[in-house]
């Protein structure tokens, strides 16, 4: 079994690899890739397509196993996960593909790990801000080699910054919020992944999300896991359980502030 060593060092080379494939296959396409729609209505573009082939080909080489890819059909996804519980890239190429395509410089490639269906190292990085976030199981979070949290999560919930996702929870629990927020303010910044990472590092102090795929928050689960935040599916179900469940959300950047914070939405749903 590796040590938390050896799964760092896999980190930074899954990193290396991460602002390559960016470097060459997303970049260029920043500002010049259509929209296109898949069967859900979700949006993709020729940059999700061809960065999601590279890694294809490429994570292999680092360690072995099958790609599970936001870009596949259901059923290639539901047998890449049943084939890889020894081993298993998850990715997502461009998570927050609506913002790369409208040229707003917020999104990301997410990718991790899993071994046993549980994210070992994982990486999530936004080509435009040149920001890695990373980190490996039992060995800490990062960001640009920089230890997690950057700053202390808030101290109480009346003064967090909250990250709310409103078009995808309940009515109740969205009217709940916007009437009487518990917190101080509210951000929205459309790709989940690094949504994520924004708690690990402290920029968000709590997070709620009503539907999240796998590759949505299979590495940034672990970033902020690492970086000592908790969370958990919102219906109190595995969030691994695997590519064809959407999972609602609920994290936050400390244990003692996810504690207010699930209590609070759950005397309020």
């Amino acid at each position: 079994m590796p040590t938390a060593a050896q799964r760092l060092a896999r980190a930074r080379a899954l990193e290396s690899l991460v602002r390559d494939v960016a470097r060459d296959e997303i970049l260029p396409r920043y500002l010049k890739s259509a929209r296109n729609r898949k069967a859900d209505g979700s949006l993709f573009t020729e940059a999700d397509v061809e960065s999601q082939r590279r890694f294809s080909e490429e994570l292999p080489k680092l360690l072995p196993g099958p790609v599970l890819g936001e870009e596949m059909t259901a059923e290639e996804q539901a047998r890449q996960w049943s084939e890889g519980q020894r081993g298993l890239w998850c990715i997502d190429p461009i998570d927050g593909t609506t913002n790369f395509a409208n040229g707003i410089p917020f999104f990301a490639v997410s990718i991790a790990y899993l071994v046993d269906h549980e994210p070992r190292f994982g990486v999530v990085y936004n080509p435009v801000t040149d920001e890695s976030f990373y980190a490996a199981k039992g060995a800490g979070a990062f960001l640009n080699g920089s230890e997690l949290p950057l700053r202390p999560a808030a101290a109480s919930l009346r003064d967090a910054v909250a990250g709310v996702d409103f078009k995808r929870i309940s009515h109740h629990l969205g009217d709940e919020l916007a009437v009487r927020p518990p917190y101080y303010s509210q951000r929205n910044f459309g790709s989940s992944a690094l949504e994520w990472c924004f708690v690990a590092a402290g920029r968000l102090d709590v997070y709620l999300h009503g539907g999240q795929m796998l590759w949505d928050y299979a590495a940034g689960r672990l970033i902020l896991a690492e970086a000592g935040g908790e969370a958990a599916a919102l219906d109190g179900g595995s969030l691994m359980a695997g590519p064809a469940v959407k999972r609602g959300v609920v994290a936050a950047a400390s244990p003692a502030l996810f504690a207010e914070w699930r209590a609070w939405i759950n005397s309020h749903s």
